[in-house]
């Protein structure tokens, strides 16, 4: 006898469509990770999940996020039947072997990953005994018949975020990841350098259905997947969620990663108390305001710029008397009249424009102003494409300042350019200063598993696994 989440049957298991339809829920497996499925400040979030969820909504069910250890646990919850559908899986001819997988909707490169100031590996030969790879990915099979004698290790129990922190600590040596998230990491851990692109191998991403539908003839979930992911390419969902997640990872860079780090100690603290005050009042997050601030002043309250913009969140005088600020170089006026600010360019923003693209464009109208965001938006509008979603509209602000469109422009010309840095760097900030609060592990420690290529045991120490960072 068999029992899945409820259903009990013997011998024959109901399909995929048929469990979802009986429960009105989909059960999906995947793993804890930034590029995945992560607790955020106001909801569940992470390229995954928002992926599946839209997916979960063509079916009328509700979602269930089942988090699992590591990628082999995925394949195992879907091949047993503990989830109808696994994500955040990269696909391989083993893997093939063990689960379903839909079309291939994410093609990244991979890159080899060392630390700053270290010898720089120029070829995979190189890193022979200096390899160490995430204990779940896909790539170990591959270098085993492609580089039989290359000698790496696995770090067990191990994801590769806590394997680039170990690179970045000199723990580790080097490591191969997809480009985003080294990008993404870079913030977190300037040191870390890409070495080389790997030419022959990227990581393919797929979503994973059990083989039992399709040997019983019933295809109906795997179908569904397929033509969701096709549509989702189509309408260009796929793209704005690499915007979403990914695009403003590498704008930041790893100079201006440690350069913020460095302020983060020097600074910071003396302000908190005042971000996080004006957070509770109206109900943000203290690490965006903490970000804008950083953005606009550096979080300096005597900031003055050459055209009278002043204070903390550097407001105008106009601004400031609208806001009641009577001193904008007091701290605590300045972050609460800049908070409430943001929030009024929020309400002023169509109601079509939905969250979290709405806090996007807010920002983009705190550093140009509200009209040059609606002018950029009636640009898009003009082109037929959609005026509410932010990655149609980073397109859109450059044309602000180009003279073929100034007579399209009711607020004359602005810089685009600028608000699109303004937006990606206040991301980044926000994205550094989350993991910062919310990471639970500072020093990775490593179980190493044995040695491709190696007769001995690797010296590092065995120790608990590292956890993602959850922001």
């Amino acid at each position: 006898m068999l029992t899945v989440a409820g259903l009990t049957t013997c011998q024959r298991r109901p399909s995929g469509l048929a469990q979802v339809a009986a429960t009105g829920v989909l059960r999906v497996a995947t793993v804890s990770a930034v590029d995945t499925y992560y607790k955020g400040p106001e909801r569940e979030r992470g390229y995954e999940y928002d992926l599946v969820r839209a997916f979960a909504d063509t079916l009328g069910a509700r979602l269930e996020i089942i988090t699992v250890a590591d990628r082999d646990s995925v394949l195992a919850a879907v091949a047993r039947g503990r989830a109808q559908l696994g994500v955040g899986v990269a696909v391989n001819e083993a893997r093939r072997r063990r689960v379903r997988f839909t079309p291939i909707y994410d093609v990244t490169p991979l890159a080899v990953v060392y630390k700053r100031y270290e010898q720089r590996p120029e070829r995979l030969a190189d890193l022979s005994g200096r390899l160490t790879l995430a204990g779940d990915t896909a790539i170990g099979d591959w270098l085993r018949r492609r580089f039989p004698d290359l000698a790496f290790t696995r770090a067990a129990r191990t994801d590769i975020e806590g394997v680039m922190a170990g690179v970045a600590t000199g723990e580790l040596q080097a490591t191969i990841a997809p480009v985003n998230l080294v990008a993404m990491n870079q913030r977190y851990h300037p040191s870390l350098r890409v070495a080389f692109e790997l030419a022959e191998r990227e990581r393919r991403l797929a979503w994973a259905l059990s083989y039992h539908d399709a040997r019983r003839g019933a295809d109906g979930l795997y179908d569904r997947a397929i033509a969701f992911l096709q549509n989702a390419k189509n309408r260009g969902h796929l793209a704005r969620l690499d915007e979403r997640y990914f695009g403003h990872a590498s704008r930041l860079g790893f100079v201006g990663g440690a350069e913020f780090a460095r302020q983060v100690e020097a600074r910071l603290a003396r302000w908190r108390p005042y971000f996080k005050q004006a957070a509770r009042r109206y109900g943000i997050d203290w690490r965006l305001l903490a970000a804008i601030g950083y953005q606009e002043s550096r979080w300096d309250p005597a900031a003055r710029s050459p055209t009278d913009v002043r204070g903390m969140m550097m407001l105008t005088e106009s601004t400031a008397a609208r806001m009641a600020v009577d001193n904008r170089r007091n701290p605590q006026q300045s972050i609460d009249g800049g908070t409430r600010y943001l929030l009024q360019l929020m309400d002023r923003l169509p109601a079509s424009i939905k969250r979290p693209d709405r806090m996007w464009y807010a920002l983009a109208a705190y550093n140009i102003g509200l009209g040059h965001v609606l002018d950029a938006r009636r640009l898009l509008i003009g082109a037929g494409r959609d005026p509410d979603i932010w990655v149609n509209l980073v397109d859109a602000l450059p044309d602000l300042d180009r003279a073929r469109y100034a007579d399209l422009l009711r607020y004359g010309p602005a810089n685009g350019e600028a608000a699109m840095a303004y937006v990606s760097n206040i991301r980044a900030y926000f994205d550094i200063l989350r993991w910062m609060s919310d990471r639970r592990v500072t020093e990775p420690t490593f179980a190493v598993a044995p040695a491709h290529g190696l007769n001995r045991p690797d010296p590092l120490p065995n120790g608990p696994a590292l956890s993602s960072p959850v922001f």
